[in-house]
């Protein structure tokens, strides 16, 4: 079973996405604190990460830039989530997240955008 990380300041949010993750058949860790995230990637060995761009007092593109760079998750796949801000037009930048999905969101395109990411990846 796959198992993702969804990383949101707001808890309804990360209630919504556990239980649709879950209902996809996905095993699902919530994080309401950014500060948190690298020994939660530790702990957990998440598959995939969410997360928002707005964290409190914290900066989802900083942290994503932080996992990019470790050697350690640089391939671990991240989707942005933010209602305030489109990064889809950093998506080729050094340290940029693999996908951008907008709030409110489609249940279907972020089911999408999750199996693309976490389907394995053919040589060219």
């Amino acid at each position: 079973m796959r198992r993702i990380l969804a990383v949101d300041d707001d808890h309804d949010i990360l209630e919504v996405l556990q239980f649709i993750l879950e209902d996809s058949g996905y095993k699902v860790d919530t994080l309401s604190d950014g500060h948190k995230l690298m020994d939660t990637i530790r702990d957990k060995h998440p598959d995939l990460i969410l997360l928002d761009i707005m964290l409190g007092n914290m900066d989802g593109r900083e942290l994503c830039k932080v996992v990019k760079k470790q050697i350690e998750t640089h391939n671990i796949p991240v989707i942005m989530i933010s209602a305030s801000h489109n990064v889809s037009s950093t998506l080729n930048q050094d340290g940029a997240p693999n996908d951008f999905v907008a709030k409110p969101f489609d249940i279907n395109v972020l089911l999408n955008s999750i199996k693309n990411q976490l389907a394995p990846k053919t040589a060219a």
